[in-house]
């Protein structure tokens, strides 16, 4: 890189984080609801974790849970009912031979179950990891009661080794299609359809280079089809890029699509795809350098049109950290389609640096079309199955499976963009408002265990609350809808909740229902609540597109409440926002109320700071909120508060009987005497000299002073001149047992004390005294 633009992409790199700090495409909840148990019915058993694979059985009126080695029957309605469960564990022995092979015995070498789908006989097809060496059998329910078949066929390439890799998996006829890693060691990635001709990936990068898998989906384009098109398989995933012309791996996301009759070639790749197409998908965020990372998707289709009109929903992440941005974005099912059916190649060119490039392949195409299910076309040409397709068209897919095409979203920008906790999970729900329109309502969960309730209204995004579904916040790892119960499920590594599309009875006051803009809920002028559409026949008041409050009835006066405080002390009265998004002003009096040294604007309150009669008066919480019609301003509190006199009688007088009183004086009385005690019996031990010996005593001690002054002042100048050797005896009186502290012998001692006393100076000092009795120290 020239060093010129590295050093402009340091420059503008702090540029770019300011415009995506203020940038309005940073979108916060209206609303923030703390955790509580009342949010949702929580489904958990003690010692079992990672409730993450979930089945709907609406046919059985159960949601099937599958988490570490243990499938759970739940009741559809509640889930913290359990209609039924079995254990599928691992054994001794296969933990024992996990654990051999490097994994950890009490995380890795578990059974967790990945594959739970629904046949066409009723019966459950079920998969877990099995300590690294993955396994399948078959569930049924019946009579209250689940049981395993105990089949034990191989999951070799259905589920994946490894618990914590990503994979996708879904159930088409009676025929598994999964994409995850054939090995141990998940180095094999593959898409996988297993049934009486099992077809599989090529093991090659141009097919799939190190892939992270997200979601498959089911798509009848065969319904109504007048070319004779064939069923397709969606797959959507992330890898790294062939393609890139950089130093750094880039990841990018894909979606791949496979035809369902698709029986693999004759010579040429056989019993693989020969429908296997991928492309690229983007979700552009702000001018982002690094393309953003797909994480989930949900597929959403109007049951009165064909599939052209289905919508993928796709939410992604950030590859890097230095952004926290998450996004959703919509993808029409007919783009996409199309970029397969009519769009340009790319494919590898060899250059001289030794490495390849991927450009788009000019050249002609071969016929039938490289990809394409067996059609019409190929049928005139007697062409009936993928085994008479010719070498050609083989080869060619087989070298080419990438398109040149990149997939933009709907209106190429996101429904959404918020930063903070990461996006995990997506689920889209469509309901009529009162006014007659029908929205798209997404549901997101996050990895701090919240759930988002969003919407996009013609551009506008909007989020109408955030709620805290576990505790402590754990990621949120599946989201599931029942059309029958209208409820969403989630699962975590320790639990499953229930949640209700629908949380109308948070919104207190008709400002406050009509100001969320949710399309579910709307206020009864009747009954005087925020209630569901759903839930009432009578016309309701709502306003999902311009969030018009004015439509609301007069609201109550709010009560004021008292406070009393005294001269010179401190106050803090409270108000709570209904909403983030609104901002709080203070009035006393009904004038406008100005931060000072004396007033302190908290987000959920005021603080009054040394209090004087000035400060009475009556003091109002007004809560503004804006809208696409208007600013809103309502008042949320009222406090009268009064400054209490020193001359009145409210002060409290300082209590000189009763119990507490007589109670504190025996105790000071009893500390008095012992004081006394104490001190009599140090006078008498002679610790503390009596007050008429001070003198004598302190004489005494200062002509022992002198005398022992004048003694040591007898020592000759050229004598003191010398060095002094410190006299080496113990302070303690005891024994030598032979024993020593250094290296000399006793015999060495014995000359070393010689020569010293011989060379030392003739030193009058006072003698040192042994001290046989410790307590004399």
């Amino acid at each position: 890189m020239h060093p010129l633009l590295s050093l402009s992409f340091f420059w503008l790199l702090p540029l770019a984080l300011m415009l995506e700090e203020d940038s309005p495409l940073d979108c916060a909840p209206r609303k923030s609801v703390p955790y509580h148990r009342n949010n949702a019915h929580l489904f958990y058993e003690e010692g079992v974790f990672n409730y993450s694979t979930m089945l709907l059985r609406e046919d059985l009126n159960l949601l099937m849970l599958g988490a570490r080695e243990a499938v759970y029957a739940l009741d559809l309605s509640n889930i913290s009912k359990k209609r039924a469960s079995v254990k599928w564990e691992v054994t001794q022995k296969q933990k024992d031979e996990c654990k051999n092979k490097g994994k950890d015995p009490e995380t890795e070498c578990k059974n967790y179950i990945r594959i739970l789908h629904k046949m066409k006989d009723d019966r459950m097809y079920v998969c877990g990891t099995n300590a690294f060496d993955p396994e399948c059998d078959y569930m049924s329910y019946a009579d209250g009661t689940l049981t395993l078949e105990k089949k034990e066929e191989d999951g070799k390439g259905k589920c994946p080794f490894d618990p914590f890799q990503r994979y996708a998996s879904i159930m088409v006829d009676n025929s598994l299609y999964s994409a995850t890693s054939m090995n141990f060691l998940g180095s094999e990635p593959v898409l996988l359809r297993s049934s009486a001709v099992s077809i599989r990936t090529e093991f090659k990068s141009s097919w799939l280079n190190e892939p992270s898998f997200v979601s498959m989906a089911e798509m009848p384009e065969s319904e109504k089809s007048q070319e004779g098109d064939d069923d397709k398989v969606y797959l959507f995933f992330s890898e790294t890029a062939v393609e890139c012309d950089c130093y750094n791996k880039l990841v990018v996301s894909r979606v791949a699509r496979v035809c369902k009759g698709d029986l693999g070639g004759q010579r040429t790749l056989q019993k693989k795809w020969t429908s296997f197409l991928k492309a690229r998908m983007d979700c552009p965020v702000l001018d982002s350098q690094l393309p953003y990372i797909i994480q989930d998707t949900y597929l959403w289709c109007d049951p009165q049109q064909d599939w052209k009109h289905c919508l993928f929903y796709a939410i992604f992440t950030p590859q890097s950290d230095t952004s926290d941005l998450s996004a959703v974005c919509a993808y029409q099912v007919s783009d996409i389609s199309r970029v397969f059916a009519e769009g340009k190649y790319k494919t590898p060119v060899p250059v001289e640096t030794s490495f390849v490039k991927w450009v788009m392949y000019s050249g002609d195409v071969p016929t039938p079309r490289p990809g394409a299910c067996i059609n019409n076309e190929a049928r005139k040409a007697g062409i009936t199955q993928t085994l008479d397709l010719p070498d050609r068209t083989l080869q060619f897919i087989k070298d080419r499976p990438l398109m040149d095409q990149v997939i933009q979203p709907i209106g190429e920008k996101p429904l959404l963009v918020r930063r903070g906790a990461t996006f995990t999970r997506i689920i889209v729900n469509r309901v009529q408002a009162a006014d007659g329109e029908k929205y798209h309502v997404m549901f997101i969960g996050t990895e701090k265990g919240t759930m988002l309730k969003a919407l996009n209204y013609q551009g506008e995004m909007f989020i109408i609350e955030e709620t805290q579904l576990f505790q402590p916040p754990e990621p949120v790892k599946i989201l599931k809808f029942s059309h029958v119960t209208g409820q969403l499920y989630a699962g975590s590594d320790y639990g499953a909740v229930q949640i209700p599309l629908a949380s109308c009875e948070r919104s207190l006051s008709c400002m406050d229902c009509i100001l969320a803009r949710d399309p579910y809920c709307g206020w009864d002028k009747d009954v005087g609540k925020c209630v569901a559409l759903s839930d009432s026949q009578r016309e309701l008041i709502q306003s999902v597109k311009a969030g018009n409050a004015s439509l609301c009835p007069n609201a109550d006066p709010v009560k004021p409440m008292n406070q009393s405080i005294w001269p010179g002390g401190n106050l803090k009265l409270s108000c709570p926002l209904p909403s983030n998004l609104a901002k709080t002003s203070w009035q006393r009096d009904s004038s406008p109320l100005t931060p000072s040294a004396r007033f302190q604007l908290l987000q959920d309150g005021l603080l009054i700071f040394n209090a004087s009669d000035s400060d009475s008066g009556l003091y109002s919480c007004l809560s503004v909120e804006s809208s696409k019609t208007a600013e809103y301003t309502t008042t949320v509190a009222e406090y009268h508060v009064t400054v209490a006199s020193a001359g009145g009688q409210i002060f409290p007088r300082a209590q000189t009987e009763g119990p507490s009183v007589v109670g504190l004086k025996a105790v000071v009385g009893l500390l008095v005497v012992c004081l006394l005690v104490l001190l009599a019996w140090n006078f008498y031990k002679g610790h503390l000299p009596l007050p008429w010996n001070c003198g004598k005593t302190n004489s005494k001690q200062t002509q022992e002073y002198r005398e022992e002054g004048a003694l040591n002042s007898g020592v000759h100048y050229q004598e003191a001149q010398r060095p002094a050797v410190a006299e080496d005896k113990p302070l303690v009186s005891g024994r030598n047992n032979g024993s020593s502290n250094n290296n000399h012998t006793g015999g060495e001692a014995a000359h070393s004390d010689a020569r010293e006393e011989n060379d030392a100076p003739r030193v009058s000092l006072p003698s040192l005294q042994y001290i046989d009795d410790e307590s004399e120290i």
